[in-house]
C-alpha cells in the first residue's frame, strides 16, 4: 500500500470531478468533450485551491444599487500570475482566470519532455525581468501553475524553480491527474512553497513515463496532434 501524500499535496473527492475524470479517461471520448472536461475539472479544482490559498481582503466602501454604504471585500495577495505550461496548460486557463475576481497576468512557460531522458527542456519564457539584472518585486506574489498532468514531476519541478528564481512568494500547481511519484517529486522541490492541487492520482507510470492507467496525451487530445 502507498504511503500517504504529503499535506501539501491536496487530492479532489468532490464526486462530479470524479465523474468528469472518469469521463475523461475514456478513449471514445470526442476532441469537444475533451476541452470542455478539461475545462470543468480544471474550475472545480480551482475554486478549491483557491478557497484555501486566498484570503478576503477590505478595499473601503461603496454604493449598492439601494442607495446602503457596504464594505468592499476582495482577495489577498494582490498580486497573481497565471502560468499556464504551453501546451496543454492553455485548456485550463479560462476555466481557472474565470474564477478570479479581477483581470490577471498570464506569463507562458514552454516546456518539453526530451523523449529519451525524460527530462524537461525550456523552449520559451515570457516571464517578466528574465534574464535580467532588474530584480523581480519582493512583495507577496503567487504564481498558480496550470498543467493537466503531473507524470514524472520533472516538468512541475523546472517551473517550480524557475518561478522561485523568478521571486514568487509562494506556488499553488493546478492540475487534471498527477503520478504519486510526480506529485511527491514536485512538492519536495520547494516544500515550505508549494502546494499541489489535483483531480486524481494514479499510482504507476509506463516506460515512456505516461501515467497509467492515466488519460493520454492531454495536449494531443486537446489540439487533435495525435501521431505526431
Amino acid at each position: 500500500m502507498a504511503s500517504p501524500l504529503p499535506s501539501n499535496v491536496h487530492v479532489s473527492a468532490h464526486p462530479c470531478l470524479r465523474a468528469k475524470l472518469s469521463r475523461f479517461r475514456s478513449k471514445s471520448t470526442s476532441p469537444r468533450e475533451n476541452k470542455t472536461l478539461v475545462h470543468d475539472i480544471a474550475n472545480i479544482v480551482g475554486c478549491e485551491a483557491l478557497s484555501a490559498g486566498l484570503r478576503t481582503a477590505k478595499s473601503g466602501t461603496d454604493e449598492s444599487q439601494l442607495g446602503y454604504m457596504y464594505d468592499v471585500e476582495t482577495i489577498s495577495p494582490a498580486r497573481i500570475s497565471l502560468v499556464p505550461i504551453l501546451r496543454s496548460g492553455l485548456g485550463m486557463l479560462d476555466a481557472v482566470s474565470s474564477i478570479l475576481p479581477d483581470p490577471t497576468p498570464i506569463h507562458h512557460l514552454g516546456l518539453f519532455r526530451e523523449p529519451t531522458t525524460l527530462q524537461p527542456v525550456e523552449y520559451y519564457n515570457n516571464l517578466p525581468y528574465h534574464n535580467s539584472s532588474q530584480p523581480a518585486p519582493s512583495e507577496d506574489h503567487l504564481a498558480i501553475i496550470l498543467d493537466p498532468i503531473i507524470a514524472t514531476g520533472g516538468t512541475a519541478v523546472a517551473a517550480i524553480q524557475t518561478l522561485k528564481e523568478w521571486g514568487v512568494s509562494r506556488v499553488i500547481m493546478l492540475s487534471v491527474l498527477g503520478s504519486d511519484e510526480g506529485v511527491r517529486k514536485a512538492v519536495e522541490e520547494w516544500p515550505e512553497g508549494v502546494e499541489i492541487w489535483v483531480g486524481g492520482v494514479d499510482q504507476a507510470l509506463n516506460g515512456k513515463g505516461m501515467i497509467v492507467p492515466g488519460v493520454g496525451d492531454v495536449g494531443d487530445r486537446l489540439f487533435l496532434t495525435k501521431g505526431k
